[in-house]
C-alpha cells in the first residue's frame, strides 16, 4: 500500500507539473501578443489519509497518564491550486495610426454587435449594466473606422464610449450613457440608420490623450471642418484578476464572477491614453525560462518516484520463486 500511495502521489505530481508547463508554454507563445497578460500556476496539496489522529493526552487522569500525540498523515501528491493573471501594465510600443495605449488602469469597452437601441445607449447608472449587456473588455487599443462609419477594433468589435452633443462640438452630452461611436452626418447630427447616406467622409482621424476621436471632413456647406465622434469609454473593475479571459485579448464579466464593482468613465485623471501606442505583452522571458527549468526538474523527480516504486514492487513480487 505504501508503494501504491507513493505512485499515486507521483502521478498527481506529474499531472500538476504538466499543467504548469502548459501555462508556461502559453505565456511564451504570447510573448509578442499585443496586450497579453501572463499567468502564474500555483500548486496545492492533495488530500490526506490520517493514520493516527491528533490527541491532547490525559495528564489530568489520576490513574493513568499519557502525553499528547500529533497526527500522522499520508499525503497524495499535488494538484492545481490556482492560475492567476498578472494584470500589470506593460511597455507601450509606438506604431502610429488610430491606436491608443492605456496609461494606467482600465479597459476599452467593446461588443461584437450593436445594442438593440444604439441611440439610447446603455445607462451605466443602472445596477450591473456593464455586466449584463455583454460587453467585452480589452487593453488593446487598435481602432479603425469601418465602411458604415462606426469605430471598431481590428477584430470588428464595436467600440463604445460617450458621444458629443453635436458632431461639430467637442462637448460630451452625457457621461452616463455608453453608445457605439459613429461618424456624424454632414450637418453634425448622429444617426444609427444603417442606410444613412450623409455620413461625413473623414479625410483624417485621430485620438487624443483624453480619448476624443476627431476627424476632418466636409460639412453640408462644402467646408472642411472638424468633426467629433466622442470619447472612448474605459471600464474600471474592483478586482481585474476576477475577469475571465475570452481569447483574442478580450475579457468578460458577469454577475457571479469575482471582478467586483465596475464603473465606466472617459480617459483622464489617473488613466489617460497614449495616442499612436499599443500595449505589449507583459511576459518576462527570463522568469518563464527559470520556471520552465524548475518545472521540468519537478516532473523528472516525480517520474523517478514512479520508477523506484515500480522497482520495489518488482522486488516484492520476485521474493517468491
Amino acid at each position: 500500500m505504501a508503494m501504491l500511495r507513493a505512485m499515486d502521489s507521483a502521478v498527481a505530481g506529474l499531472r500538476a507539473h504538466q499543467s504548469k508547463m502548459d501555462v508556461i508554454g502559453n505565456n511564451i507563445a504570447n510573448v509578442n501578443t499585443w496586450g497579453f497578460k501572463s499567468q502564474s500556476y500555483n500548486f496545492k496539496e492533495a488530500l490526506y489519509q490520517t493514520a493516527t489522529a491528533s490527541t491532547k493526552g490525559n495528564a489530568d487522569n489520576t490513574t493513568t497518564t499519557s502525553g499528547g500525540v500529533n497526527a500522522a498523515q499520508y499525503g497524495y501528491g499535488s494538484l492545481t491550486g490556482s492560475i492567476s493573471t498578472d494584470m500589470t501594465a506593460s511597455v507601450p510600443s509606438y506604431v502610429g495610426g488610430l491606436n491608443a495605449s492605456i496609461n494606467g488602469e482600465g479597459f476599452f469597452i467593446t461588443m461584437p454587435t450593436l445594442i438593440t437601441d444604439p441611440d439610447a445607449g446603455v445607462d451605466i447608472t443602472q445596477d450591473n449594466a456593464l455586466k449584463n449587456t455583454g460587453f467585452q473588455y480589452t487593453r488593446v487599443g487598435q481602432f479603425q473606422i469601418d465602411a458604415n462609419g462606426y469605430l471598431q477594433d481590428l477584430n470588428g468589435n464595436y467600440v463604445y464610449g460617450f458621444r458629443t452633443d453635436d458632431g461639430k462640438s467637442d462637448t460630451i452630452g452625457d457621461f452616463n450613457k455608453l453608445v457605439p461611436l459613429r461618424v456624424p452626418t454632414t450637418d453634425g447630427t448622429f444617426s444609427y440608420d444603417h442606410d444613412e447616406q450623409n455620413l461625413v467622409l473623414l479625410k483624417s482621424v485621430s485620438i487624443d490623450q483624453n480619448g476624443m476621436i476627431k476627424g476632418m471632413g466636409e460639412d453640408d456647406q462644402g467646408e472642411t471642418v472638424s468633426f467629433y465622434l466622442g470619447k472612448v469609454g474605459l471600464a474600471y473593475f474592483q478586482n481585474p484578476n476576477g475577469l475571465t479571459k475570452n481569447g483574442g485579448g478580450y475579457y468578460t464579466a458577469n454577475l457571479s464572477d469575482n471582478s467586483g464593482d465596475v464603473t465606466a468613465a472617459a480617459p483622464g485623471g489617473t488613466s489617460n491614453l497614449m495616442a499612436g501606442y499599443i500595449e505589449t505583452s507583459n511576459v518576462d522571458l527570463a522568469k518563464e525560462f527559470s520556471e520552465m527549468i524548475t518545472t521540468q526538474r519537478g516532473f523528472q523527480a516525480n517520474s523517478k518516484i514512479i520508477t523506484v516504486s515500480d522497482e520495489m514492487l518488482s522486488d516484492l513480487i520476485s521474493m517468491k520463486r
